[in-house]
């Protein structure tokens, strides 16, 4: 059917209505559950942060210091373990998790202990490799990626603005990272 100008097509079967007045629904970030945020992803973060940035200078020192990637990987296994096992320690005896709803001791230890290792194992692991200058590149490489995973995770859980994270992590990270190096540079007569 044709009016002046207009098409007319037959309704369709069964096709939902549309209201005029009915609004498309707003696109919006994902909602988490605040106890998941609070028992599982503060502690990881809290974990993966120590772990990234604590190791830094000690690997990056040492590496600089000796030239040996054996020495630097020794030094980042020896950080990875002790910080774990001490963060995962001042996690569980921090508190019940009774007043602050913050899980159970055991577990939020356990999160931040196995975060904080691997937050300084993954930039340990290129001094595997028996060339410096390699293991250098690839672990620079590896922290970049670490340090702005953490500011994503902060960005989606926590809430905190994108640009604004990844500037306090990179900066906090990169501050750690020179100081390494420095340090590095230093001992080795440079």
């Amino acid at each position: 059917m044709t009016l002046g100008h207009i098409v007319m097509q037959p309704p369709v079967p069964n096709a939902p209505s549309v209201s005029p007045d009915v609004e498309a629904p707003e696109l919006e970030a994902p909602q988490h559950d605040p106890q998941f945020v609070l028992q599982v992803v503060q502690p990881a973060l809290l974990g993966l942060m120590d772990g990234s940035v604590s190791t830094l200078a000690p690997i990056f020192a040492t590496a600089g210091l000796t030239q040996s990637t054996h020495d630097a990987f020794l030094v980042g296994m020896a950080g990875s373990l002790g910080a774990g096992l001490s963060m995962g320690l001042a996690e569980a005896l921090s508190d019940d998790g009774e007043v602050s709803g913050r899980g159970t001791p055991l577990k939020r230890g356990a999160i931040t202990g196995a975060a904080t290792f691997l937050g300084g194992l993954l930039h340990s692991l290129p001094f595997l490799l028996g060339n410096i200058k390699t293991a250098l590149l690839l672990a620079y490489i590896v922290v970049v990626i670490e340090l702005l995973t953490i500011a994503f995770i902060r960005f989606r859980y926590m809430k905190s603005p994108l640009a604004q994270t990844v500037m306090q992590v990179i900066v906090g990270g990169g501050v750690v990272f020179a100081i390494g190096v420095w340090l590095g540079h230093l001992g080795a007569g440079g």
